[in-house]
């Protein structure tokens, strides 16, 4: 392994971009956040500062609980933990998403079976899920890509149907509004990230949301206490696998200033996004990622564009790389976002019936690859997308991006 190149994450992915157009770093803090960070210091770390956080945001997105965590992935490993699955479970999952989404459900020996998305978009829908639940499926985990919500509605007359939980991952979505309800609150319990690159962005930062008591009470248990329990007269007794999975108090206290000027960035998300569309829509052969007509608010954390491949002489990645020279910084293709694609392992382990792919605990034969969700795979070969959308961006920003984007469709096209 030695020599090759590890991912990166947060503002290290973004070091070395330039470009015409607002970049997201430096991020702008909140402005009690030196208040909040001295009053740990002079408390000698006794302030609370992670539970302040934890009753701050339940009461911003109207839920009874909010368990801190370090990020979005343990956020979501904490709650699959929680939930009680068992070895060879299935769970549905859009197979546009990222790593962190799963990583909690392979790491309970769980299967992720990944439903297409519907054509043109990122998300997965009622209809693209149904035909993949079985006697083996427990659950459904919903992916609000880029900050576009799923149809849960449907969603979740489906599964009562069949007896299923429904959770969300809203790392990207975060007080983005659904029918006037907000992301994360929309099914049984949500995961957030607050990592430095997202919309709400800390150091580092995620946290689950539910109105279930029980399923709170439980994924503090697992997460924060490790499993463990004090017995008298002995001390920690672990009765379950459990984890380490607290939120630092330092990046509670940063969240929780990002959290007092959120609403108002997220509202400028929403504003230029629309413009933005808007006018690269007008760009022939390039369409933006649709705003379904039921989201009221759209917390997007990154642009996205498909281009029509027959009305260009170039790739995907050529146009991308030309946007990027042009002008808007980290412009490029998103295939690495198809997870039956980009996560090897998981193809190696079900082709050799490795645990949880051995049955049992798995009822059948499972594979991953390209063919395994065409649609998506298709979509990701013509769609660009650029991660440094943020909420500097003004209408000028916007006119200067759809010009780029114009000029090189123009200069491209056959």
């Amino acid at each position: 392994m030695a020599g090759r190149e590890h991912a990166r994450w947060g503002a290290q992915s973004h070091l070395g971009e330039v470009g015409k157009l607002p970049a997201p770093f430096p991020r702008e803090i909140g402005p009690r956040a030196l208040e909040h960070l001295q009053e740990i210091v002079e408390s000698g770390l006794t302030a609370n500062m992670m539970g302040r956080f934890e009753k701050a945001f339940a009461e911003a997105l109207g839920v009874k609980h909010c368990i801190a965590t370090p990020g979005c992935t343990p956020a979501l490993a904490v709650l699959a933990a929680a939930f009680g699955f068992e070895p060879g479970d299935e769970i549905i999952v859009s197979p546009i998403t990222d790593y962190g989404t799963i990583q909690g459900v392979i790491a309970e020996h769980c299967i992720p079976v990944f439903a297409d998305t519907e054509p043109g978009t990122v998300n997965m829908s009622a209809a693209t899920i149904e035909p993949l639940i079985t006697d083996r499926t427990r659950a459904i985990l919903c992916v609000h890509k880029t900050g576009i919500i799923c149809d849960m509605d449907p969603i979740l007359d489906l599964a009562g149907a069949h007896g299923l939980l429904v959770y969300e991952d809203a790392c990207q979505a975060v007080f983005g509004e659904y029918k006037g309800r907000i992301a994360g609150t929309l099914a049984h319990a949500a995961g957030f990230s607050f990592d430095s690159e997202k919309t709400m962005g800390s150091d580092v930062g995620g946290c689950i949301a539910t109105d279930d008591n029980a399923l709170a009470e439980r994924a503090r248990f697992l997460g924060h206490s490790r499993g463990g329990v004090q017995e008298p007269g002995f001390g920690r007794v672990h009765e379950q696998a459990g984890y380490a999975y607290r939120m630092p108090q330092c990046t509670a206290a940063i969240c929780l200033a990002q959290l007092e000027i959120i609403h108002e960035q997220v509202a400028q998300r929403d504003a230029m996004v629309r413009l933005l569309s808007e006018l690269i829509g007008e760009v022939e052969g390039v369409t933006p990622l649709p705003i379904p007509d039921y989201m009221g608010v759209y917390s997007a954390w990154m642009f996205g564009m498909s281009i029509d491949l027959e009305q260009f002489a170039c790739t995907a990645d050529e146009f991308a790389q030309q946007l990027a020279e042009a002008g808007i910084p980290a412009a490029g293709t998103a295939r690495y976002y198809l997870m039956p694609e980009a996560c090897t392992f998981l193809q190696r382990w079900a082709a050799e019936g490795r645990y949880p792919y051995s049955q049992p605990p798995a009822s059948r034969g499972y594979s991953y690859g390209t063919d395994t969700c065409p649609t998506a795979h298709t979509f990701l070969d013509s769609f660009i997308r650029w991660s440094t959308f943020c909420e500097k961006y003004r209408p000028e920003h916007c006119e200067l991006a759809a010009r780029i984007v114009s000029d090189v469709a123009e200069a491209n096209r056959r």
